[in-house]
């Protein structure tokens, strides 16, 4: 029986097994070859023969799991169970907020997507380990082995396991030297929106080299839950990025080559082709649309996989990659680049994150970098072409996710003090807890430490706003491996909700109707609402799509509220694409507390 499907059936027998105090299920199982173990005389003399059998039985099957017991699983879960409860007794949820759910899930969500459906888009890999101490994902597994995996979570279908939909990607034969067709291998890919609220997935792994980049394009349309198959990119990418420009396609950059890790490509590709109509209508899905290149190059090298892309309010693409003296400002229409300022730390900072920084009716001009240096708890915001430190966080950290909220504050959720490190050394899922508590950061700049979240989540952790304003927090497959309850079903992700403290201030805004179709760049629109006297603001956040801390769609913009009549608001859209690239927002109302409203989805075009 392959790895990835041991029975695990073993967890109440290993409970029992450890009240005896004999601590005999840690001592490894008895050699392939029949020779007996060590301590089975003794146990045979002391217990019974049946007894001493039924305890080779669960050392044999403890050895089947990887060597990582069900047991430590439950009381891992239990310990940071207990210690989040008693740390949370601190902060009150009004000034606060509060992690107010925490439930298991099908998938590790590597990947994740808020989709236009008010659905969650995660996706990943098939484990082939269950081990927290050893590397779960296929990096360097040739075949059927090496695939992809994906699930819808519906919120309003709960939290239980019919909450959650199985999307398989599209069953292909990747160039690695095998012939058999597996579920697409996209795991560590890149991905962003088109107009037509779909989602481009680009590169992928073929399982060898240390992460060698496959050239898969895809798309998933979330109107049909379905998955999409593209021409092939012109270069393999393993860690690329993806962001959206205000045409509406989609620049792609960086990743490793498919010759493997160390290998990275300064090739930018464009999707659709120019050749190719941009997908604004939802029923039109690309299926084998191909890329084309374009004439400027992006030398991020080997130490800037995943760089941070955003289009700013200038119209231009900016690149800021991990190398301090990697950041540019790519333009798409003159297809051209332009060298920014180093980044004035000199650090190379991985896998931190970056926020587009609200400013107010027009789209963002300046975009904050922080995390990625476990010793640095500065930010750095570049502005004006030219970077200003801002004010620090607690402490540093990698793996963090920090995302806009509704109300224009940041919230940092999430990570750790390496890559595979928890602060107790590599592969050791005993973590610093430090790296479990959320910061927030104000209007002034200021950032607070909050309460913490139930597991630890460093690489691969992941988290979205969700359309009632909560957050959903994810990720990180090895603490969910060392922390699952039961390792034997499908279950083996887990999912947090954040309640932010704007949720515990008192009743909402309403929302209650907005136009079903799309809206043009600095037009008028009306919305209603059942408590016009409560709004205050009207806000457009983008839906986010986000893996290895790289979020390329946040943008939060304010909307004009020029005409009031009864239970209608004439809203003001944003006043171009370089503002607010094509596709769909969610569109919040807020009161003068900034208590948002439920949002819903509005298309601009």
């Amino acid at each position: 029986m392959s790895r990835r499907h041991r029975p695990q059936r073993i967890a109440a027998s290993l409970s029992a097994l450890a009240a005896t105090a004999l601590l005999v299920a840690a001592v490894p199982a008895a050699a392939h070859d029949g020779a007996s173990h060590p301590d089975e005389a003794a146990e045979a003399a002391t217990l019974g023969a049946g007894h001493a059998q039924e305890h080779a039985k669960i050392r044999a099957a403890a050895q089947a799991l990887g060597g990582y017991s069900q047991l430590a699983r439950i009381e891992s879960l239990n310990d940071l169970t207990r210690s989040q409860e008693l740390a949370n007794s601190k902060f009150h949820p009004k000034a606060y907020g509060q992690f107010a759910e925490y439930f298991q899930s099908p998938d590790f969500a590597a990947h994740i997507a808020m989709l236009p459906t008010g659905k969650v888009l995660l996706f990943s890999f098939e484990r082939v380990e269950t081990d927290p101490t050893e590397e779960p994902a296929p990096t360097n597994t040739l075949g059927p082995e090496n695939a992809g995996r994906a699930f819808l979570w519906d919120p309003g279908k709960g939290t239980g396991p019919d909450a959650f939909t199985k999307v398989t990607p599209p069953e292909l034969v990747v160039p690695d030297g095998t012939d058999v067709q597996r579920p697409a291998p996209f795991f560590c890919a890149g991905h962003a929106f088109l107009p037509n609220g779909m989602l481009g997935v680009f590169g992928g792994n073929l399982g060898h080299s240390g992460g060698a980049g496959a050239k898969l394009s895809l798309v998933f349309d979330p109107w049909t839950e379905s998955w999409a198959v593209n021409k092939d990119m012109t270069v393999g990418r393993w860690y690329p990025s993806v962001a959206t420009a205000p045409d509406g396609r989609l620049l792609i950059m960086s990743g490793h080559t498919e010759q493997g890790w160390g290998t990275s490509t300064s090739v930018v590709e464009r999707f659709p082709a120019m050749s190719h109509p941009v997908p604004f209508e939802k029923t039109l899905t690309p299926r084998d649309f191909p890329t084309d290149t374009l004439r400027v190059d992006a030398p991020f090298g080997e130490d800037s996989d995943y760089p941070h892309l955003f289009t700013l309010r200038d119209g231009k693409v900016y690149g800021l990659g991990r190398h301090a003296a990697r950041q540019w400002a790519f333009d798409p229409v003159a297809e051209t680049r332009t060298d920014l300022p180093a980044r004035p730390d000199g650090l190379h900072r991985g896998y931190g994150s970056a926020v587009p920084l609200p400013a107010g009716f027009r789209g963002p001009d300046s975009v904050l970098i922080l995390g990625g240096d476990r010793d640095d708890p500065n930010t750095y915001k570049l502005s004006g072409g030219g970077w200003e430190k801002e004010h620090p966080r607690a402490f540093g950290r990698t793996q963090d996710n920090t995302l806009l909220l509704p109300d224009a504050s940041l919230l940092t959720v999430n990570g750790a003090y390496g890559i595979r490190d928890y602060g107790n050394g590599d592969y050791n899922p005993k973590s610093d807890l430090k790296y479990r508590q959320i910061e927030t950061r104000n209007a002034l700049g200021e950032w607070r430490l909050g309460p913490v979240q139930r597991l630890p989540r460093g690489y691969h952790a992941n988290s979205v706003v969700l359309p009632d304003g909560r957050v959903l927090v994810t990720g990180d497959e090895l603490q969910q491996l060392a922390n699952d309850p039961k390792i034997d079903d499908e279950m083996n992700g887990s999912i947090e909700i954040f309640e932010p403290a704007y949720l515990h201030q008192g009743a909402r805004p309403r929302l209650d109707q907005v136009p079903g179709g799309p809206i043009g760049f600095d037009s008028r629109f009306k919305v209603s609402t059942s408590t016009p006297g409560q709004v205050k603001k009207a806000v457009l956040l983008a839906p986010t799509t986000a893996t290895h801390a790289v979020n390329t769609s946040q943008r939060h913009l304010e909307l004009r509220i020029v005409h009031r009549q009864g239970n209608t608001l004439a809203l003001q859209a944003p006043p171009s694409a370089n503002d607010a690239p094509p596709g769909h927002y969610m569109l919040f109302l807020l009161d003068e507390k900034g208590v948002p409203s439920t949002a819903k989805f509005v298309s601009l075009r």
